[in-house]
């Protein structure tokens, strides 16, 4: 990170400037045997076009409520970016009924609750590859229908305010940017992160250890996040062989 990083969407700036092809956030899901692996190139990519999607095509503006009802999952981290790169409030298993817009994965109870927002809606299949929906749940737009013809660069219409609420968790104070950025490095330092660092993180995104482990703190490090939130299927034996082959640093489990 720089010195002037104040928000999420700085970190990430930083970052393809100074190493846009390293890996950034790596996915498994141990239950299907999918591994995506996204450089920093490819995810800020995922972020540009999301925050188009925002911006231009839900009229998102900065203070807005986004109830995001996604599991740990390499796309779940690309809305958190998103929705810093625009200003939006990224409220983590929120209430959609008091959100401006609602997105979720294919978990029924998840699409049930989401039907809560009275605003846009958006749906994940979370497929592998950010595959399309084979038929989109009613009332929802599909994600990967809206997201890829959306531009590759981002300029928000406004700055983003660092001191303004950026993130809200269970439980927990909202965030600003400027604070998630202190909170993201502090956290870095304590597990011992730096540059190449590998972090494997099975912790769900359900709260600022999750988050943190998962995206913030590997980003903040100039390192990279391994999320497999299904990593209790692995045996010992295949564990080591996933620490070796993935290059791991650090564990949060």
């Amino acid at each position: 990170m720089n010195a002037t990083d104040r928000t999420p969407a700085d970190l990430l700036r930083s970052t393809l400037s100074n190493d846009p092809s390293r890996p950034l956030v790596t996915y498994y899901d141990d239950a299907t045997g999918e591994r995506v692996e996204l450089s920093v190139t490819t995810f800020a990519n995922w972020v540009a076009k999301t925050a188009n999607l925002l911006q231009d095509e839900l009229a998102a503006e900065p203070g807005d409520r986004l109830a995001l009802l996604l599991p740990a999952h390499w796309q779940t981290a690309v809305w958190l970016l998103a929705c810093a790169s625009t200003g939006v409030v990224a409220d983590l298993q929120g209430d959609p009924a008091g959100a401006d817009i609602a997105v979720s994965g294919p978990d029924p109870d998840a699409l049930e609750a989401a039907r809560a927002c009275s605003g846009e809606r958006i749906a994940l299949s979370l497929r592998p590859l950010g595959a399309r929906f084979p038929q989109p749940p009613e009332g929802f737009t599909d994600y990967a229908v809206a997201a890829p013809g959306q531009g590759d660069r981002f300029v928000p219409y406004a700055p983003v305010d660092p001191d303004a609420p950026a993130l809200a968790l269970p439980g927990a104070a909202e965030l600003t940017g400027a604070r998630i950025v202190e909170r993201a490095t502090a956290d870095a330092a304590a597990r011992g992160l730096s540059e190449g660092s590998r972090l494997l993180s099975a912790l769900a995104f359900d709260s600022w250890e999750g988050v943190s482990a998962g995206l913030l703190a590997p980003l903040a490090a100039g390192g990279s996040a391994v999320l497999a939130p299904r990593l209790e299927l692995l045996d010992a034996p295949s564990l080591d062989k996933r620490k070796e082959s993935e290059r791991i640093t650090h564990t949060a489990v």
